[in-house]
């Protein structure tokens, strides 16, 4: 199967334990796997790695099997999945369609259920297309969120990791562990209930009717979610687009293969060979205008956040055949990234999540845009999103599971447990949901408190106490709140009450409310209602 460049007999595995147990990965073959040649889809020019690429490392670490490694467009040039001496990569569901590169295999071994998730890279929208051709999800990360060590460069200025899952917390499973440190201005704020979408005022879909009404229907949905559409105009973000390839900014292609390429400009493949040689002709006066051109519009389009939440585009605008791209080679593969090759050169993160099935069997996706530092917020909405399609799991034809929370790693949040009027549907709730707090879970504490009624406080609260003896467990809820906004909530926490060690039923520790032993003095003890929510209703009773 043209997918594998190598399928492994046994998988690549370090560790049996972890937050990706098993789970079966696919690696695209410019990214390194140590003592497995790396090709970049050209035999002649692969290397063996001796260490991993910091990305698979922190798979591996977190007990993730990596299976293979997958065919690509030669050197991540293209969208399609046709530009590979090792064979077009068919499409999962259709296999007379393209499959979208250059990440191709790595999301036709997803959309098979041939591995669970799978790195791709993603320059142009190489994250992106393969999963809207593939019906699955493709998270392309901000720039700088992950490491770039060991993933050989396409186009170093602009390039990412990306991953493939069929389900979007799969696919954030993939993204928490490999989260690097960074300077990136993160925004882990909640995606709101509702919110505003930037759709493009006169899409371009060229000629595919199918396409248009199933972007149609997809935005319809989304409102129904609680959006609003808002038309841009995105003449500006297509000028950007084009940029990456008809401008000296693809000197940085020829630039990543340079040694290569004007040693064996032969195994370098068509079109490979005259995209990427086009980018010699141009100077260092050249790059740097482009770069200087490239940072003003940064600062000209950064407005386009202030009047919505996201931006939301066709995946691509229609989804060829195999014939069809290579008979047209270079001016279809430009047509699939009408909707994609800005979003890097912005510095905006952005989501590919299913949409439908076209009537003519074909998927359909989306794609989510946000800032650069928005990956959850984009996240959140993602799956709401794909979970109110009613789709099947790739080409499986699984079932979509349940959703679950989305949230950012442990080092960019902080749990705060909460025990009384911060309980969901609590008076109080709203100092935590206005700072993108996120729920993650309703358990108890230890049997080692009592919980008392505050007298005077208002709203009413409780007060927590640990004790030696006769404690009994109480009902709290556990809430997930950026570091960034720590600070705030702490603000609104007023003596007697504090934020402190609390232990839960399942032994582990956690921060959460407590109060001071001399504030519950002659107050009521509730602990028999076992939480404040109960004790709370028999009031009303």
């Amino acid at each position: 199967m043209s997918a594998w460049i190598r399928h492994f007999a046994a998988p690549i595995q370090t560790l049996t334990t972890g937050p990706l147990a098993n789970r079966r990965v696919a690696i695209k073959d410019n990214i390194d796997v140590a003592g497995i040649p790396t090709t970049c889809g050209a035999p002649e020019f692969a290397y063996t790695p001796h260490k991993s690429a910091d990305v698979v490392q922190k798979l591996l670490d977190a007990g993730a099997a990596i299976v293979g490694k997958t065919n690509l467009d030669q050197f991540a040039c293209g969208l399609n999945g046709t530009r590979s001496p090792f064979g077009a990569v068919p499409n999962a569901l259709r296999p007379e369609y393209v499959s979208g590169g250059s990440s191709s295999g790595s999301a036709w071994a997803v959309a098979t259920g041939a591995a669970d998730i799978a790195l791709g890279t993603d320059t142009a929208g190489s994250g992106r297309v393969p999963a809207g051709f593939n019906n699955i999800v493709g998270l392309k990360p901000s720039l700088g969120l992950l490491s770039s060590a060991g993933v050989y460069p396409a186009s170093r200025s602009f390039d990412t990791a990306s991953i493939f899952a069929r389900t979007v917390a799969e696919a954030v499973d993939a993204l928490n562990v490999m989260v690097a440190g960074t300077t990136l201005p993160y925004d882990l704020t909640a995606m709101p209930s509702t919110f505003r979408f930037g759709v493009p005022a006169v899409p371009d879909f060229a000629d595919d009717t199918l396409s248009e009404a199933a972007f149609q229907a997809a935005c319809a949905k989304l409102v129904e979610l609680g959006g609003t559409a808002v038309a841009i105009d995105d003449a500006p973000l297509n000028e950007v687009a084009q940029w990456l390839y008809e401008s000296a900014l693809v000197a940085e292609r020829y630039q990543a293969i340079q040694a290569f390429f004007d040693a064996q400009p032969e195994a370098v493949i068509e079109p490979v060979r005259t995209i990427i040689g086009a980018g010699a002709r141009y100077s260092a006066a050249d790059v740097l205008e482009m770069q200087i051109r490239l940072e003003e519009a940064r600062v000209r389009l950064a407005p386009i956040w202030q009047d919505i939440d996201l931006l939301v585009v066709p995946t691509a605008p229609t989804h060829p055949t195999i014939e069809q791209m290579l008979a047209d080679p270079i001016g279809a593969n430009r047509r699939l990234g009408r909707y994609t090759n800005f979003v890097n050169l912005l510095q905006w993160a952005a989501l590919a999540v299913p949409a439908s099935m076209r009537p003519d069997g074909l998927p359909f996706g989306i794609t989510l845009i946000g800032k650069g530092g928005s990956d959850w917020r984009l996240a959140q909405l993602g799956q709401r999103f794909h979970h109110a399609t009613g789709l099947t799991l790739g080409a499986t034809g699984e079932p979509l599971p349940e959703p679950r929370a989305i949230l950012p790693p442990m080092p960019l949040s902080l749990p705060i447990t909460v025990v009384g009027a911060h309980l969901t549907g609590m008076p109080l709730n709203w100092q935590l949901t206005d700072l993108g707090a996120q729920f993650v879970e309703a358990t108890t504490t230890a049997p080692t408190y009592r919980l008392y009624a505050l007298p005077n406080t208002v709203p009413p609260k409780p007060g927590l106490v640990k004790v030696d003896e006769g404690g009994v467990a109480i009902a709290v809820e556990v809430w997930q709140l950026p570091l960034t906004q720590v600070g705030a909530f702490l603000k609104q926490v007023l003596a007697p009450l504090g934020i402190g060690s609390l232990t839960l039923a399942d032994g582990s520790q956690v921060h959460g409310f407590i109060c001071e032993p001399w504030a519950v003095e002659g107050a009521q003890d509730v602990s028999s209602f076992g939480g404040w929510r109960a004790y709370v209703t028999s009031l009303k009773r």
